[in-house]
């Protein structure tokens, strides 16, 4: 494979080689059921994954009849387990129990995931099992409530964590107004307020043969995997001869974002402080994306990091310190966590604030730049032998990038950033406007010289 492969919504049939031998194949349907398989030699496992491009982003407030739809993504996760048409719930839990599969689903800001991981001879079984899952759900009104109480205690259970309280309204401040701003689950008021009706409207306008796409990755072989899976979706009432296109993907771009919530504190009785500060960062398109992870590695990703040299190692004000950059189909964040004694709180704030400064102004060293390249050359060999890691790429590469890079490819594009690239993306990021989230036994005031920020835009809880 010499550079990414496109993969263009209007072509039918596609097939490449990829780094490590892997075959990657692609077909589309005349449906718009999307199927990508990654061959891997010498794979005795597999995962799969059913993907549709919706989630916490999409669920909209109520309008023109029409109740609101908040909620509904995380409901599905928990409902499409809970029974069909043909399978009970303790039917699903049996058939991956039965043969030690993994089976799992998850609700993101952009999708939603239900995936299996088993051994490559029970792939039919878990594709059947998942289509059947995806296409036949009952959302019963009895189990529809059953796990309205199961979804709060979740919450409930984040709400007890700071750390998830942190980053909750770390990307409310940043984000503002953003879709991308709500959290993922949703917040109890929302969940209280979710009525079936709505979550089968929404299951049934997003979970269409257009809207499915199929990852799998591991010991698969790719005409087998079609099959079945057109058997399994005939088979649960399917008309796959209906011709449809597939879903067009998000826009892609920078969007318009509010100004930022500069300082946030969330009181706590917490032993410690929970502290994010950051600024919006990239979208997951955008070609300085390969930047970003070098200076992510460089800044605060490993125990050589800056962050962590400074924070940790040279003054022992925090445990846990790092930096990390997610990136959406519009938006994206790049924050430093940390978590310390109310007492250091402050100090570390201003450490942070600090070094991405230094970064801005005198950018990076030859060493810091080979260290950065090496670590990421590792970590992603290391990812990908994991046939988890290999379905999910598949998955984000043909819903939100549109391209499939491998990791010749993606070290490739590692290689050419350049000392002055990291620091001009340094300097693009200080100069955008910060934004402090702090959870735990602390005051406002605290936070106050750690960023730039009018008082009228403070929010404490």
């Amino acid at each position: 494979m010499n550079g990414a492969v496109d993969l263009p919504l209007g072509l039918a049939e596609l097939s490449f080689d990829a780094a490590g031998d892997a075959r990657v194949r692609r077909s589309v349907l005349p449906s718009g059921v999307r199927v990508l398989s990654e061959q891997v030699p010498g794979s005795r496992s597999v995962t799969i994954g059913f993907w549709v491009a919706v989630g916490s982003r999409d669920e909209q407030p109520s309008a023109s009849g029409h109740p609101a739809t908040y909620g509904s993504t995380h409901f599905l996760e928990h409902l499409l387990f809970k029974g069909t048409t043909t399978r009970t719930a303790l039917d699903i839990a049996i058939s991956f129990d039965a043969v030690g599969g993994e089976h799992n689903a998850l609700t993101a800001k952009e999708y939603t995931c239900y995936y299996a991981k088993v051994q490559d001879r029970d792939l039919p079984m878990a594709v059947a099992v998942l289509a059947d899952m995806f296409t036949s759900s009952r959302l019963d009104a009895e189990e529809f409530e059953n796990e309205r109480g199961v979804i709060l205690e979740e919450l409930s259970m984040a709400g007890d964590d700071p750390a998830d309280v942190a980053n909750e309204r770390f990307f409310e401040a940043v984000l503002g107004a953003h879709p991308l701003g709500r959290p993922i689950g949703g917040n109890p008021d929302t969940i209280r307020a979710a009525v079936r009706d709505a979550v089968w409207e929404h299951y049934r306008a997003n979970y269409r043969p257009s809207d499915l796409v199929v990852t799998v990755a591991g010991a698969v072989d790719h005409e087998v995997l079609v099959a079945e899976l057109e058997r399994a979706l005939t088979g649960a009432g399917w008309d796959l001869s209906v011709e449809a296109a597939p879903v067009e993907r998000r826009p892609v771009g920078p969007a318009v974002l509010e100004v930022a919530r500069p300082l946030t504190v969330v009181q706590r009785p917490t032993e410690q402080i929970n502290l994010l500060l950051g600024v919006p960062g990239l979208v997951a398109t955008d070609e300085r994306r390969p930047t970003m992870s070098v200076l992510n590695a460089i800044f605060g990703s490993g125990m050589s990091s800056r962050l962590f040299q400074q924070v940790r190692e040279r003054r022992g004000l925090a445990y846990s310190v790092y930096s990390f950059a997610p990136g959406y189909s519009d938006a994206g964040l790049f924050g430093m966590y940390a978590g310390c004694s109310p007492s250091k709180a402050s100090t570390v704030a201003a450490l942070m604030r600090t070094e991405l400064d230094r970064l801005a102004e005198h950018g990076v060293t030859a060493d810091e730049l080979r260290r950065a390249s090496g670590q990421l050359a590792g970590a992603s060999a290391l990812a990908l032998e994991d046939s988890d890691t290999r379905m999910s790429r598949l998955g984000r590469s043909e819903l939100t990038l549109g391209e499939f890079a491998d990791l010749d490819e993606a070290l490739r594009r590692i290689a050419l950033v350049t000392a002055d690239d990291v620091q001009a993306l340094a300097a693009e990021l200080a100069a955008r406007p910060f934004s402090l989230v702090a959870v735990g036994a602390t005051e406002e005031s605290a936070f106050r010289g750690a960023v730039e920020a009018a008082a009228p835009s403070t929010d404490v809880a």
